[in-house]
Order: structure tokens, then C-alpha cells, then sequence
């Protein structure tokens, strides 16, 4: 089988290359996003293999159809940059709906702690032998609330993490996990209630048309003032421009993002030679209490031999076993992993 795999990095190559011949698969490798300029690459594929910041429109799913590629495989778990609804009947779509929940988790604490003990400005005086503690006082973790967004894995991943700390964990999910609450540590509250009482926000839901710019300005209004906002999920969760007067109005304390939601054009690429036009975000960076890092957050060796095994999986399931376990499938208006047949 023949996979043209889009928008390759270096640390891409190495956990698919160990897994390819084991499932009998050729890649090509292109650096180049998926596009409509550059879909025509896909050309005697069986399949491709796109990332989060791919373009899989209609424009581009007739083409890959036309070029006889029958499977479309996201080595990630979003798919909000897929036409699911033009891809019914057209391609087979699979994603890695779970890699490793730890990796992002982990991530997601470590920009905390580096956030509020202020690690990252100790960091840069100490290289200039300034060892000054002027400006570095945080603040305790233990017996603060925090509000956790998106109950599935890596949510509570995250609360296991934030109760070894200590902390009261307030949670919301509009499909609350199964024994997941309980009486000591863990609430299910209302969006409302999440936000008027945590000190700590985290993201860790999917980006839908329902959950896009769901922290806006209303949202901030209903936070206590102070409050610290973690998005290790999908950047448009979070209306960046109100994050931004949020932050000039002193109601958000800290903001940690790992996303971005125009970061397309900017993350997994270096730009440092060039003048950055996006001036939200270069706003942002320029506050003392925010801190951005480049959707880095699944970026492990656990996670990626997961991503690898996983996608090569679900693509020679596909081709050569006629087996569609875990595809996703777009009906009757909604989407949902499939367990028992194809979507077409």
C-alpha cells in the first residue's frame, strides 16, 4: 500500500519508518501541507496522511477521490479540518483518537507550574548570573480550584495530576465520564459554576461548531478576577482578541497556550527571520504572564510510536483486511467512531 504522508517534520520520519515495513507500506514523505495546490502530489497513493493543520475541503476530497485515494488518515485525534460531511461516501476518514493522554496532561501541568512559580523568567536571569528573587513569588497549588473542560482521557489525566497536588477539581463535560465524579475531589458543575469558581481554567475538549470561541467575553466576565487559563486542546476554543483584553484588563492572570487559533501559518515552522503580521499574537507573547509554547504538547517518543502504530494500523486495516474498526463516519447529521461497519 502507498501512503503520501503531507506536512512532514524530522521527528515525523523515525517511529513510521520502524513501523512501515512491518505493515507492508511505502511512504513518501512531503513537506508541503495538504492543499489544493498540492493534493495533486497524493497521485498513485492508496492513501494519505494528514496533521491538524492540513486543508481537507470538498475541493480537496473530490481530488483525492479522483486520484483514487480511498483512506484519509489523521495522525492526530481533532479532525475539525476535515469535511466530514463531503467525505460521506467518498473516503475512508480514521483518526489517533488516543496517542497519549499523559503527554498532553503532563504538558498541560508543566505549563502551570512554570507559569505561576515563574521558572521561565528564573530561567532567562540566571544565564545572566542574576540571581535576584524580585518578581518571582507564586503561589500554592494545593487547595486551589480547578476548572477542567472535556472529561475524557487527557482531562482526566490532568485531574489525576492536579489531585496529587491537592487541589479541588471542579468539572464539566456535556457527556460527564462514568465514576469519574466523587465526593472528596471531583465535581460535576455547571459551565457557569466552573467558571465563577475556579482559579484555574483547562481546556481539554474537542473543537466543534458548539465549543468554538467558547471562552469569549462573556466567559471572562464570569471569571474570578485573577484567574489562570490553560489550552492544550484546539486554539479556537478560545476567542484570542477577548483573551487579550481580558488579560489588559487584569481579570486573567496568566494564560498558557500550547494553541492558537490562527496558528495554521505560523506553528511547526520557523519564523524567527520574519516579521510576525499576526499582532494579536505578538501581543501576547510580549505579556509578562503569558506563555506560548508551538502546539508542542503531543510532542513525546511514547506519543509518537502510538500515532505511528496506530495510523499505519487503521490504514492497512482498511485496504488490505476490509476492517473499519474506529472510523469515523458522518450520519444522520452527526459524527461518531464506528465499531461495526463502513460508512459507505
Amino acid at each position: 500500500m502507498n501512503i503520501a504522508f503531507f506536512d512532514t517534520k524530522p521527528y515525523d520520519r523515525p517511529s513510521f519508518d520502524r513501523y512501515a515495513e512491518k505493515f507492508g507500506a511505502k511512504i513518501k514523505y512531503f513537506e508541503s501541507r495538504l492543499t489544493e495546490d498540492t493534493v495533486s502530489l497524493a497521485k498513485g497513493s492508496d492513501a494519505v496522511c494528514v496533521f491538524v493543520n492540513d486543508t481537507v475541503n470538498a475541493a480537496v476530497i473530490d481530488a483525492l477521490t479522483e486520484l483514487g485515494v480511498k483512506v484519509l488518515a489523521l495522525r492526530c485525534a481533532g479532525f475539525n479540518n476535515v469535511d466530514m460531511a463531503h467525505a460521506h461516501g467518498k473516503l475512508h476518514v480514521f483518526r489517533v483518537p488516543a496517542y497519549s493522554p499523559y503527554a498532553v496532561a503532563e504538558h498541560t501541568m508543566a505549563l502551570l507550574l512554570t507559569s505561576i512559580r515563574r521558572i521561565h523568567k528564573a530561567y532567562i536571569r540566571s544565564r545572566d548570573f542574576n540571581f535576584s528573587l524580585q518578581g518571582l513569588t507564586g503561589f500554592d497549588l494545593h487547595g486551589k480550584t480547578v476548572g477542567i473542560i472535556g472529561t475524557g482521557r487527557i482531562g482526566r489525566v490532568f485531574a489525576d495530576i492536579c489531585r496529587g497536588f491537592g487541589m479541588k477539581i471542579l468539572a464539566y463535560d456535556k457527556f460527564p465520564a462514568k465514576d469519574f465524579a466523587d465526593e472528596d475531589s471531583v465535581s460535576y458543575v455547571t459551565l457557569d459554576e466552573l467558571f465563577e469558581n475556579s482559579d484555574i481554567i483547562s481546556l481539554h475538549c474537542p473543537l466543534t461548531d458548539e465549543t468554538h470561541h467558547m471562552i469569549d467575553r462573556d466567559a471572562f466576565d464570569k471569571m474570578k478576577k485573577g484567574v489562570v487559563l490553560l489550552n492544550t486542546s484546539r486554539g479556537a476554543l478560545v476567542d484570542a482578541e477577548a483573551l487579550l483584553e481580558a488579560i489588559k484588563a487584569r481579570r486573567v492572570g496568566a494564560a498558557c497556550l500550547d494553541v492558537y487559533e490562527e496558528e495554521a501559518d505560523l506553528f511547526f515552522e520557523d519564523n524567527s527571520g520574519h516579521i510576525l503580521e499576526d499582532d494579536t499574537l505578538a501581543r501576547l507573547i510580549s505579556m509578562p504572564n503569558v506563555i506560548v509554547t508551538s502546539h508542542q504538547a503531543f510532542l513525546t517518543e511514547e506519543a509518537l510510536d502510538a500515532i505511528a502504530a496506530t495510523t499505519l494500523e487503521n490504514i492497512s486495516g482498511a485496504l488490505l483486511k476490509n476492517s473499519f474498526q474506529g472510523e469515523l463516519c458522518y450520519r444522520c447529521g452527526f459524527v461518531q467512531d464506528c465499531n461495526d461497519k463502513p460508512c459507505f
